[in-house]
């Protein structure tokens, strides 16, 4: 009898017999320079990408975003604006053909159209071409893209009053103040709080909580008016002009 006569041998089809190394497939029939995508491609995807991370994290930590004083539904001159990366949108939306009776047309129509125009063209131009000029069709989708929203971004920034946004936007200091004092009732009856705000801070006039101002240069702004701020305004009597700018004098952050 022979050794191993009469034995059987099963093997397991998920384990491979020979260990191969991880070799790509062969690419050659496409132009350009190719690799596999696991590990080789992948791996330099992320290196990349926490590259720009690390990177936006330092401007994050040294250039902070700023921040804006508390919305505040009521007051109607304050006027938004988007980030930076919408400003194109919101220049189109300046634009006769686009605002007004034809918002539709500038807020939903034409974006849609050229973001959909973007997403059609994998499917327009399915060939192996990986050279720009020979691929007209995306490329120049591509370059009117960009033409469009670099063109809209620095009319919207050029445009744009940067320095009343900041003024508009700006942090102010809150008064602490009694409501059922004689001051603030006057205030609250008079033409000044519509142009001042409930609480001082300021709207279309200047804030109240920190100025520099006495209870006399008050009351005679009051009556005869300083820079923008038209004479006449006032209707009460002197009595009351004098009971609120003492009130407004005596105002603490």
């Amino acid at each position: 009898m022979h050794r191993g006569k009469g034995m059987k041998f099963v093997g397991d089809s998920r384990v491979p017999a020979i260990r191969k190394p991880n070799i790509p497939k062969d690419y050659s029939e496409y132009p350009g320079k190719t690799e596999a995508f696991w590990p080789n491609f992948l791996l330099k995807e992320w290196l990349v990408g926490a590259v720009f991370l690390i990177g936006y994290l330092i401007l994050t930590v040294a250039h902070p975003s700023p921040l804006e004083r508390q919305a505040d539904p009521t007051d109607t001159a304050y006027i938004p604006l988007p980030d930076w990366y919408f400003l194109f949108l919101y220049q189109l939306l300046k634009y006769e053909f686009a605002s007004g009776p034809f918002n539709v047309i500038g807020a939903i129509v034409m974006p849609g159209l050229a973001f959909g125009a973007l997403l059609l063209v994998p499917f327009l131009d399915k060939g192996p071409e990986r050279r720009p000029f020979k691929r007209p069709l995306p490329t120049a989708f591509m370059l009117l893209a960009f033409a469009a929203i670099i063109t809209l971004t620095h009319e919207s920034v050029v445009n744009h009053d940067w320095e009343a946004a900041k003024a508009q936007g700006e942090i102010r200091e809150e008064a602490q103040f009694d409501t059922e004092a004689e001051g603030y009732k006057i205030y609250s009856g008079s033409s000044c709080i519509g142009c001042h705000g409930n609480a001082f801070e300021g709207g279309l006039g200047k804030p109240l909580v920190t100025t520099d101002k006495t209870a006399e240069e008050i009351a005679d702004i009051a009556v005869h008016g300083i820079g923008t701020m038209s004479p006449g305004l006032w209707e009460g009597t002197d009595e009351e002009l004098q009971e609120l700018s003492k009130f407004i004098d005596e105002l603490s952050p």
